[in-house]
This record gives structure tokens, sequence and C-alpha cells, in this order.
């Protein structure tokens, strides 16, 4: 990392302040402190330190001692192990940090003041691997404070504190920007669990307290919304890594009686533009950034990026500050002349009477779409005979696979790896 401006960490926060909370003893500033200059100093001289802490105090830890020594935290997008391997051998001079890593570390005495000093990457984060081998993105702490003070004001303008709980881990772009720099700049404090099932969601609300704000996926949300549970009183709740459907937003904003906020973003840039889904299907960007569209893609400016962000989508321009997605080339498919997306193909399955979860992809070029869907007690014929009275006979999708379960990751996306084993077909 070279030299440059230095960054205060846990500065809003006072040493008795709560900035993880665990069910049995929660975290404060002073304890997180001790914790990272311990850790710090029993870390082995390496460049990169890949961080794959489930826990989030750990985690946090585990960031902050790497970054102290000066080390780029490497995370990744799977806790798989050849996901873990190939980074790896792709960066050969690192040291791994887990759980036990920073459990046996244990927490010293309370010493001077965190702050990470330089200009160069304090981390490189990696795409889920959604269509394709996951790609790095280094990022500078810089950018991140400046990006997540950009999404703190759009969504939490006013609110000194507020303690959020995710369902999603704190290696993804995403993950980072809400459970990470969100928290670390504001007063603000996170819960140190990551609930999978509805029911765990609604404890581990109800084990932290208020202000709330649940940071989650649309496929969480749909499980949470199908099981019915209770939660406690919710500020807001913010959605990503999948375009959210309205009558999904508006049925968790009537059975919590919250709001429903989504962010649009990538890996590349973090949080780019939101919307409150039940009122807009219009994205409106962060202050003093722009969207441009040219013939073969649109680009993202922003004043806090240090330079500007290709995207993958293709976007309908109300303004340079708002705009409509339309979709991405790579959803796009036609079959013997016939002209559709895979997202329509999804929300079609998703409509039927007893379908719980489905996606729709195509295994190769050219091919035809091919399913997998969750629907117990629905016979695939049944199905396969609902979309043949709404879709041309070529649209609809083959081989069609009834399975259990999706295999969703962490963030409720599916690898494109996932899909293609679960047909029995491989990339060429």
């Amino acid at each position: 990392m070279s030299a440059g401006a230095t960054f205060p960490v846990l500065r809003e926060h006072a040493p008795e302040d709560v900035v993880i909370w665990r069910r049995a003893s929660p975290v404060s500033a002073a304890e997180l402190q001790a914790r990272v200059h311990a850790l710090a100093r029993s870390l082995p001289r390496a460049r990169y330190a890949i961080n794959l802490c489930e826990s989030r105090r750990n985690f946090l830890a585990a960031f902050l001692a790497a970054a102290q020594r000066e080390q780029i935290s490497l995370l990744p997008s799977s806790r798989a192990p050849l996901a873990v391997r190939e980074i790896q051998d792709h960066y050969p001079e690192h040291h791994v940090l887990t759980d036990d890593v920073v459990e046996a570390a244990g927490a010293g005495a309370a010493s001077t003041p965190l702050s990470i000093t330089g200009s160069g990457p304090v981390a490189i984060v990696f795409t889920s691997g959604t269509t394709g081998r996951p790609s790095a993105h280094e990022k500078d702490w810089h950018t991140l404070l400046a990006t997540a003070q950009l999404a703190h004001q759009r969504f939490l303008d006013g609110a000194r504190r507020f303690n959020v709980i995710a369902t999603v881990p704190p290696q993804h772009m995403y993950g980072f920007e809400t459970t990470v720099t969100l928290v670390l700049l504001s007063a603000s404090a996170v819960s140190d669990g990551r609930p999978l099932f509805p029911a765990d969601v609604a404890a581990e609300l109800a084990s932290t307290p208020a202000p709330r704000v649940l940071i989650t996926t649309p496929a969480h949300l749909r499980a949470c919304v199908a099981a019915g549970v209770a939660f406690p009183a919710l500020e807001l709740i913010i959605s990503a890594t999948a375009a959210l459907d309205r009558e999904l937003a508006a049925a968790a904003e009537r059975a919590w009686s919250t709001r429903v906020f989504e962010i649009y973003g990538c890996t590349e840039a973090g949080s780019m533009a939101s919307r409150r889904t039940v009122q807009t299907d219009q994205w409106l960007t962060y202050p003093d950034a722009r969207v441009e569209t040219q013939p073969g893609g649109a680009t993202y400016h922003g004043a806090h990026l240090p330079q500007p962000v290709p995207l993958p989508d293709r976007l309908e321009l109300a303004s340079p500050r708002q705009f409509r997605l339309v979709g991405r080339d790579a959803d796009l498919v036609k079959v013997a002349g016939k002209r559709t997306s895979l997202s329509e193909l999804t929300q079609r399955l998703l409509a039927l009477a007893g379908v719980s979860d489905a996606v729709v992809f195509v295994p190769r070029p050219d091919e035809r779409p091919a399913a997998l869907v969750v629907a117990p007690g629905v016979a695939r014929e049944e199905i396969l005979a609902a979309l043949a009275r709404q879709l041309d006979p070529v649209l609809v999708p083959r081989p069609l696979i009834l399975t259990d379960r999706l295999p969703r990751d962490a963030l409720g996306k599916i690898p494109r790896a996932a899909l293609l084993a679960a047909i029995g077909a491989v990339d060429e």
C-alpha cells in the first residue's frame, strides 16, 4: 500500500458504543480495537490476507488487522474449497484468516486508535461467478468510504445510529459496503449473525435493538414473506443482487409495516443508484453521479470513483441521473426466431401456483432455455402445460427439472457452474 492520507476508523464511536451485536456478549468499539491490535501483532509477513471469517466480529477484526499491517484483504465470493484454492494459487504471497485464527489471537489491552493509511488497495473483491469465472476488483479505502457515505445519505440521512442485520456475507461487495464500511463510518452497529432461514432472520432481528435495518436479497425476502414470520419493528429493508418484484416488495411492506428499497450496483463500482420498489421502476443515481448510454452499452460516472465504470446492463434513460433497467444482453434469448428474456421466463414460472423458486438459463449458446424449479406437490407436466398456455412452444424451457432447492450461494445467486451441473452439462 502506498503512502497517502490517513483515514480514522471508528471515529464516530465512543469507546463504550456497541459495534457488533452478539447475543451473549455485545462488542464495544474499545473491545474491537483491542482485538484488532492483538491480531495485527500476530499476523505473519505477507502481501495478502484471505479473509474467510463467517462471524462479522471476526471478519471486521481480520480486515482491520490486515490493514494495520498494510496487507491487502482478499474477499472470495465463495468459501468453496475450489474457489479458495484458485485465489491461493493466483496470489501465492498470502496467509489465511479464519474464525479460529482470529479467536486464537484473543484481545489485548486497548491501545492507539485505528486508522488506515495509504491510497493503494485495501481489499480485492471477487464477482460471484454467475456468468462464468469470478473476476477480481481492487478497492481503496477512500473510494469505499466515499461510496458508503453516499449510501448513508440516501437511506439513513439524519440517523446517527442504526443496527444492521444482514443475510448476506461481508466478503461480497454488497455485504462489505452495507455491513462494514457503512457501519464503520457512522456510530452504528452490525449483528454478528448471518441468518438464512426465515425463523433465524426473525430471531436475529428480535435479539438486536431498534432502530433496525435489514440487509437482504430477493431470494431471502421471498422466503420470509412466504413463511409469514413476524418481525419486530424495522426502519427499512434494503435488497440487492437481483431485481426485486414489485408485488414481493409490497407484500414485505404490508407484512412488517416498513419500507423496502433496492440498490443497483456492481462489484466494479459498488452501489450506484436506488429506488423504492413499490413506487417506481426508475432508478436514481447518487448525487454527483450520472449514467450515459452508447451503442455498445452504458457507463456510470461518479465523482467519488477513480474512473468511469462500464455497466453490463442495458438502460433506458429518463435523465442523466434517472433510468430504467431494460436487461442484459446475456439475458436475451432467441430460439427459432422467437425472442424473450430469461428474467421474463423466470417470472412466468414464479407466478405459477405452487412454484416457490425457479431459474431459467441457457446451457450453451444457441440452445433453448432450461429451467430448475422448486414446486413441492406440483407435477412437472402441470408446470409445462401452464407455460404452454402462455408461451410459444419453442420458448418453453426444456429440460425443466424439479428439485428440492436451487443451488443458491450465500447471496441468493446461482453460479453458472452449479446450473450446468444440475442438468448434467458443462461449458465447452
